[in-house]
Formats: structure tokens, sequence, C-alpha cells
């Protein structure tokens, strides 16, 4: 009977501990999405193993605690897969195919728990839905998994990139011990929750104690071993979306689509590159701009200002200016006087 007693309390522990954690996560988000979408993971998988043990003890409980727990256990997937993509995205909010994405997920969710409810459908979710919902949910393990090893140049050796696949690990083992609950016990996957979440706060509490670096923004300089991956990632990035071409990017915006913190991409580009994030971008968009000014018919000065980035004219002018010496204007009648000179000689 004891032994009964601590496999319900441990057990639980996990569920409950989950529900408060999600909580708290969402509370303290302020509109963060990778911060919401992690609140939601937790909420989901602690839904899930509450009703694992709910009915591991009861198994009378009544039939919408089991739909409310699968339906928990359908989302974790696509939470788990939004958790990666708001941290590995550029942009705060969501794409317009990840919108059709959620909406699509929301569907179904809404469309199955009223026009099939496990009340009047038992065999149906024994059967049909439940090992489909199982085979989804690894389906988006998948995905999120391919999301991670796409990304693993710019993640590797960070803080956000330990911390992602943790996360990944984390929902893996408990999938697996669901998964396999058939060979074992149904109350495995809720104990799984339970030592995933114990470890994960141990790691937090050990990133907070300073045991663990949670920014590696140290009074050292980033060896050339570890900078010269990221640069290239990062010069990767820039040659392949062009994002240096949007006026309001930003610090932040451009470290979460790196995969790295903001600290970490600051020193890489002061320390390593010998330049500010300020810097840096005036280089790359007055580049865009000198290909701009050559082109024929001759754009107005404002549109190759707003084309290769730059916020206003004041500040195109004098990073122009700065970096190549001349104005925009000098340097479109320098080209057309030497491509006249071409053509006359």
């Amino acid at each position: 009977m004891l032994s009964q007693h601590f496999l319900f309390f441990f057990a639980m522990l996990g569920a409950f501990n989950g529900l408060v954690v999600a909580s708290v996560l969402w509370w303290r988000a302020r509109g963060e999405p990778s911060q919401r979408w992690l609140a939601l993971l937790i909420l989901m998988v602690g839904v899930r193993t509450g009703k694992s043990v709910a009915f591991h003890f009861w198994p009378d409980i009544p039939r919408i605690v089991l739909q409310l727990g699968l339906t928990a256990c359908f989302l974790i997937g696509p939470c788990l897969f939004f958790l990666l993509r708001s941290s590995l995205a550029n942009s705060t909010g969501l794409s317009r195919i990840d919108r059709w994405h959620v909406a699509g997920v929301l569907a179904i969710t809404l469309l199955v728990n009223m026009l099939l409810p496990y009340t009047g459908h038992v065999e149906l979710w024994r059967w049909t839905i439940t090992p489909a919902i199982q085979y989804i949910w690894l389906g988006y393990l998948l995905l999120a998994s391919a999301q991670l090893l796409r990304h693993r140049s710019g993640l590797m050796g960070t803080p956000s990139g330990r911390l992602l696949l943790g996360a990944l690990i984390g929902v893996w083992l408990i999938w697996a011990a669901y998964f396999t609950s058939g060979y074992t016990s149904y109350i495995v996957g809720a104990l799984s929750f339970t030592f995933v979440l114990a470890a994960s706060v141990l790691v937090y509490l050990r990133l907070r104690a300073g045991r663990a670096p949670i920014e590696p923004y140290q009074d050292r300089r980033i060896s050339d071993a570890e900078a010269t991956p990221q640069l290239q990632a990062l010069e990767e990035l820039m040659d392949r979306e062009r994002l240096h071409l949007d006026p309001a990017l930003t610090l932040p915006r451009l470290a979460r689509r790196l995969g790295i913190p903001q600290t970490r991409l600051s020193q890489l580009l002061n320390d390593n590159k010998r330049t500010s994030f300020k810097s840096y971008l005036a280089q790359l968009r007055v580049v865009e701009a000198k290909a701009l000014l050559r082109q024929l018919p001759a754009k107005p000065l404002e549109r190759v200002a707003e084309e290769a980035g730059f916020q206003s004219m004041s500040t195109f002018h004098s990073a122009f200016k700065k970096l190549e010496g001349i104005t925009p204007a000098a340097f479109r009648a320098a080209g057309n006087n030497s491509g006249n000179r071409f053509q006359h000689s």
C-alpha cells in the first residue's frame, strides 16, 4: 500500500508541477512567442500525464477526462514544433504558412472533439484515434528534430541550442515511455515527465547559480575555432535570406534567427569581426546600394535607400559617404562617366 502511495505521489508530482511551471512561464512571457510555446508544451504534457495518473489509479474516471488527456497528447507535437520554429525564426510572429498550420491543427482538434466525443465512440478512440495521435506525435518529433539538425551550425555550443536540444530529448523520452508502455506499465509515461521536468529544473538552477553560463559573453575573446563556424553561418544566412534589407532588423531578432544569444552575436561582431552590429548592417546595405545605383534605368535615390534597407535618406547618405568616401549621387555620376568614356574610346 505504501509503495502505491509513493508511486501516486511521484507520478502526480510531474503533472502538478508542470501546470505550475506552465502558468509561471506564460505569465512571464510578456509576448515572447518561444516562451509562450514552451508554456503550452509543458501544459499539454502536464495534462496528458495527469490523465495517465488518474486512469491508472481510478480506471472508472469520466470519459471526458480521457478525451481531454488524449487531446492534450495530440497537441504536444505541434507545441514542440512551433517552440523550435519561434526560437529559430527571424520574425516575432507566425508566418502565413504557420498560421494556416496552427488553424488546421485547432480545426482538427475541435472537429474530432465535437463530432466524435469519447463517450459515444469508445472503440473508435481506443483502436483508431489514440494510435493515430501517437504516430502524429512521432511525426512532429521527426519534424522538430530535422529543424534542429538544419540549424545545428548556428546553435552548436550555445545555451539556446542546449536548451532546445534538451526540450527535444525530453519529449522524445516521454513519447518513448508512452509508446512502449504496453511492455512496461502505463504509469511509466507520467513518471518520465516527472523525471524530465525535475532534470530541467536542476539544469535551470545550475545556470542561475552560475555553475554554467547562461550567456557566453565573457571577458575573454571567443577563439577562432569557435567563432569561424558561427560567423560562416551568419554570412550564409545573410546571403541566403538577405535580412539586412529589412530596415527593422535588430540585434535580438538576428540572434534569434541565427539561434544564438544576442550577447554572443554582439561579441562575435565586435571582437572577431572588428565591427559593431550597426556598422555590419551598414556595410551590407551599402554594397546593396552600389549595385542598385549601377542599374539602368536609374532609380531615384530615395527608392535606392529604401530597397537597400536604410530607414532614411540621411542615414543612407552618411553611411555611404563614410564607407565609400563619396555621396551616392557622386558614385552614380562617376559610374556613368566611366561608362561614357568606355563607349567613346
